[in-house]
């Protein structure tokens, strides 16, 4: 099976601070990290990292060559990027001193790929291969739906949600990747007259419901992760690690268990080896290399 992660390609720059800036307000970074990122790039590294064959595909300006170098040292084949005369996406990331992160995203290139882009990468992939996708890139309907068309699993991360990803066609997407924030805003309405926030069964029972031919996998932080599909459901704890950088965590999930059911796992033991990759990868400074390596998580 060959993975390609169509998403963005972002550089991170992270200030320390002691809390996040509030409005009007001006305050002093404690040190200042400039790194690779973008989801797409997170996830790409992490499935690399997990052992797949994995191809990224994106847009980077020449300010941005130094990801494609990154991205190919953990293996990830990088013909899909594409290079214009434009900026590389960048993210500004407050990580204040309970090491919470707050980000503002400028789109570079993920804003300014193409249809024909679109179609060459996907011309590379057929039946039996996947697409991971995120909402950080533009043109995803066209992604989806030429995915499906040459016959990929796709597999969806709506992160960061808005009400656009409402207009995207929802009933082609295989397998989705949400947070509560994320699952809670996809899920289908509440019962009328309820009180209170749905919890995350029930938020989860919600997009089961709306999404009945997909897998459905919603990440609760330090509480550990659920899936859902059909009557199943099954629920795995993350280990209780001391927490250095919160950056990547969801990305670090994702990629590790999509490499787990490729490995065949039960989704039990996907869900427990991804909580596992996302706890050791929160207890590292960083993003990509804060991910840990295969042998970390499936031979420990």
């Amino acid at each position: 099976m060959k993975v390609l992660v169509y998403g963005s390609l972002n550089i991170d720059l992270i200030f320390s601070v002691d809390h996040v800036v509030r409005p009007g307000e001006t305050i002093s970074g404690k040190s200042l990290t400039k790194s690779a990122g973008g989801k797409g790039a997170n996830q790409a590294a992490a499935l690399a990292k997990a052992g797949l064959r994995v191809y990224a595909a994106g847009k980077i300006g020449a300010d941005g060559r130094f990801l494609t170098g990154l991205l190919q040292s953990y293996g990830v084949n990088t013909e899909g990027i594409v290079e214009y005369k434009g900026d590389t996406g960048q993210a500004i990331i407050q990580l204040d001193k309970n090491r919470q992160n707050s980000i503002i995203v400028y789109s570079g290139g993920n804003g300014a790929i193409t249809t024909e882009e679109i179609t060459r990468t996907l011309a590379g992939f057929g039946p039996g291969d996947c697409i991971l996708l995120q909402n950080e890139i533009v043109l995803l309907k066209e992604a989806i739906t030429g995915a499906k068309r040459r016959g990929l699993a796709v597999y969806f991360n709506p992160s960061p949600y808005d009400r656009s990803i409402e207009e995207l066609p929802l009933d082609m997407v295989d397998m989705f990747f949400v947070n509560e924030i994320e699952g809670a805003a996809l899920a289908a309405p509440p019962e009328p007259g309820k009180d209170g926030a749905d919890t995350p069964p029930e938020i989860l029972d919600r997009l089961v419901n709306r999404f009945p031919d997909a897998e459905i996998i919603l990440t609760v932080g330090e509480k550990g992760a659920y899936y859902g599909r059909g009557e199943i459901r099954e629920k795995a704890d993350a280990p209780d690690v001391e927490v250095a950088d919160t950056v990547g965590a969801g990305d670090t999930f994702t990629g590790y268990f999509i490499a787990a059911r490729a490995r065949r796992f039960p989704v039990s033991r996907a869900l427990a080896a991804a909580c596992k990759a996302a706890a050791i990868s929160v207890s590292r400074p960083g993003a990509m290399e804060a991910i840990p390596l295969a042998g970390e998580v499936f031979n420990s």
